[in-house]
């Protein structure tokens, strides 16, 4: 590795023997070159975060929602640290009082609310397991993941009931109270009540243990405080166990990375809480928040209106999914273009200079300090005015969004990776390193890393360039999947997690995931194909949002379904006199050419062999979805869904390209 590299080698690589492929050597972060920082004392468990907190800022305002009056969200109204732990330890007493045990499984079904952090407390609190449900499942995970954890109290935001309901009469073998975080309608208490339930509105469920006071017992860091349940692409959700020490070990190793940076967390620092806690993602950003005494606002659940959820609580910290990045970056595209050719030189010529000085060693706040105030400071207020950190995870970030925002948005932007299998965060870029631009970065300093071979998709772990299946070590990890041993067996081995995604070292040590182990295919000619490395290539296309690319042993060529940028798109269609709306210029024949041609333009571009270019497209205005179940609750496409969806589209570009040689 260079020597700017910000990891260090801990390990020697090891080459292939006895049927085990080669192995790159084993790295750790630079930040982490005298051992793995250690978390602070009497720091043990979930539990133990919340009450140090609890006992150092009481007074802090910890949980805050937007006051509806009259139909309109006014003012961020807030709970303090002491008040947010005394309606804890009610909840913590009701739940015990209904003959919950140290141990026991308690489900949380909704969306993100202070109710729903309240009772993760409560179970942090009393030993209990947490088990999230998906907001964005349908019943029948719902009901697989109460029967699987066998969930004996659920608690469900007010509109979920019906939902949850549908679980009935599989669930009720396990399931005996349901908390509502609102009301409860009479039909529903009678019908939960009919299947033998006891059922409660939040404020009669906090009185259940008005008068009854259990003790908390002794948390131990290998206790499991929550079964997280993946959406998976195919098959049934697996129940990932998460001790204390995982959360623990991570929120410390965060920490760590940041005050090397210095964007260390303080009491002072604000949040907006929308990407679901029931994924690990905002679970732990949360606990890390909490564990500095910092506040936590709630956005109102549409994501229409986000923008004026960030513009009235004005955090300084905001996690993201690409999909919200990408609605932002297309939101300010729009504007652009649509702005006096005036306005559109000035914001060129500013965007230019700026990265221009950014590319040259210059800190982003140092770049152009007069381009952010008279051309960027309207994109900062956009998104509140206060942000000093986007953080991107959960899928890929899109380069030219990243890089478009780096220079814009007037604050850090940071992609990150991690799995429910690492505790979340295991890489992330760096402030202020340009050059780990489209990568996830370097390490956290918590956890070892190495690359191993894959030989048949010709990926070398020793080479050069090192590349192959990222392999994980350390207390973040999970400690194995619920009631499957087998499904744990396949992905630890010798207490390395084998992630299945395909990473390539950078010279300064940063990572860059480029395709997926499970996602390569043959193709009748016997090339074989890696699909998520072509679809993060052709994604790069300016017509492209979005790309799935689909091959199979019995055709010699790869064809696409791509959701085609509608700007980009009704532009060209407009200079090419296409007329109609987005979706019927997505049918026209002259419109799939022109994508057609961009995406051969890209592949030559990134020198793509002869089989890996599409033959032929369809275009479909409607994006991949969850509505649909074409994407995870995560956006990751689901290959078999989208094959059985598109199957008849799938079959005819086959026969259009193959026709002429028949």
């Amino acid at each position: 590795m260079a020597e700017q590299s910000y990891i260090i080698q801990v390990e020697e690589g090891k080459a292939a023997a006895d049927d085990k492929p080669s192995v790159g050597p084993v790295y750790r972060s630079r930040f982490a070159e005298n051992g793995f920082p250690a978390p602070v004392s009497g720091m043990d468990s979930c539990w133990d975060i919340f009450r140090i907190s609890v006992e150092k800022y009481p007074d802090n305002p910890m949980l805050g929602r937007r006051q509806i009056v009259d139909g309109k969200a006014g003012k961020y109204v807030w709970q303090t640290y002491k008040e947010v732990h005394d309606i804890v330890i009610k909840v913590g007493n009701s739940i015990r009082s209904c003959d919950v045990e140290e141990g026991g499984k308690c489900g949380i079904y909704g969306a993100n609310c202070a109710e729903w952090i309240m009772t993760m407390e409560a179970c942090n609190a009393h030993g209990l397991c947490c088990v999230p449900l998906y907001d964005t499942l349908g019943a029948g995970a719902v009901e697989f993941i109460i029967c699987h954890a066998e969930v004996s109290i659920a608690f469900v935001e007010e509109k979920k009931i019906a939902e949850l309901f549908k679980t009935f009469p599989n669930s009720t073998k396990y399931l005996r109270t349901i908390v509502s975080f609102g009301k409860v309608a009479p039909d529903q208490k009678a019908e939960a009540e009919k299947h033998g339930l006891a059922i409660f509105t939040w404020e009669e469920f906090l009185q259940l243990g008005e008068h009854k006071q259990y003790d908390l017992p002794i948390k131990k860091k290998n206790d499991v405080c929550t079964i997280m349940y993946t959406s998976g692409t195919t098959g049934d959700p697996k129940g990932v166990l998460i001790s204390n020490e995982s959360i623990v070990t991570l929120i410390t190793g965060v920490n760590s990375l940041l005050e090397r940076v210095n964007e260390q967390l303080t009491m002072k620092d604000v949040y907006i809480s929308y990407l679901p806690l029931a994924h690990i993602f905002d679970r732990v950003i949360e606990e890390l928040f909490i564990s500095h005494g910092a506040s936590i606002g709630f956005w109102r659940g549409d994501v229409k209106l986000l923008l004026e959820d960030l513009g009235e609580l004005k955090p300084t910290i905001f996690c993201a999914v690409p999909r919200v990045l990408d609605r932002i970056y297309s939101g300010l595209q729009q504007k652009i273009s649509e702005g006096s050719l005036l306005r559109k030189t000035l914001f060129n010529a500013a965007y230019s200079f700026k990265f221009y000085n950014m590319r040259n060693g210059s800190k982003h706040g140092e770049a152009s300090p007069i381009s952010d105030k008279i051309v960027f400071s309207q994109v900062k207020e956009k998104l509140g005015g206060n942000l000093r950190i986007i953080l991107s995870g959960a899928a890929p970030l899109s380069a030219h969004v990243e890089k478009f925002l780096r220079v814009v948005a007037c604050c850090h932007i940071m992609q990150g990776y991690g799995l429910t299998e690492t505790c979340g965060g295991t890489f992330a870029s760096l402030p202020n390193e340009l050059s780990m631009l489209g990568t996830v970065g370097p390490p956290v300093p918590n956890i070892d890393v190495r690359l191993e071979s894959v030989p048949e998709m010709g990926y070398d772990a020793l080479a050069s360039t090192p590349r192959g299946e990222i392999c994980l070590r350390g207390k973040t990890l999970f400690t194995g999947y619920y009631k499957r041993e087998d499904l744990t067996n396949e992905v630890m081995v010798d207490g390395w997690l084998h992630t299945g995604d395909i990473g390539e070292w950078q010279p300064n040590g940063s990572m860059k995931v480029i395709d997926r182990k499970k996602n390569i295919f043959k193709l009748s000619q016997g090339e074989y194909v890696a699909v998520e490395n072509l679809e993060n290539v052709f994604g790069s296309a300016s017509v492209v949002d979005s790309i799935w690319v689909y091959g199979n042993s019995f055709e010699s060529f790869l064809v696409a379904v791509v959701n085609p940028n509608k700007q980009a798109l009704e532009r060209w269609a407009s200079e090419n006199g296409v007329k109609g709306d987005f979706e019927s210029i997505c049918k026209d024949p002259k419109a799939k050419g022109c994508i057609l041609g961009e995406l051969t333009k890209t592949g030559k571009e990134k020198q793509l062999k002869g089989f890996e270019f599409i033959k032929a497209v369809h275009l479909d205005h409607e994006p991949f979805d969850m509505d649909r179940d074409l994407l995870t609750p995560t956006f990751k496409k689901k290959r078999p869904q989208l094959l059985k969806y598109y199957q008849s589209a799938i079959d005819d570009l086959y026969k259009s390209v193959n026709k002429p040689n028949a």
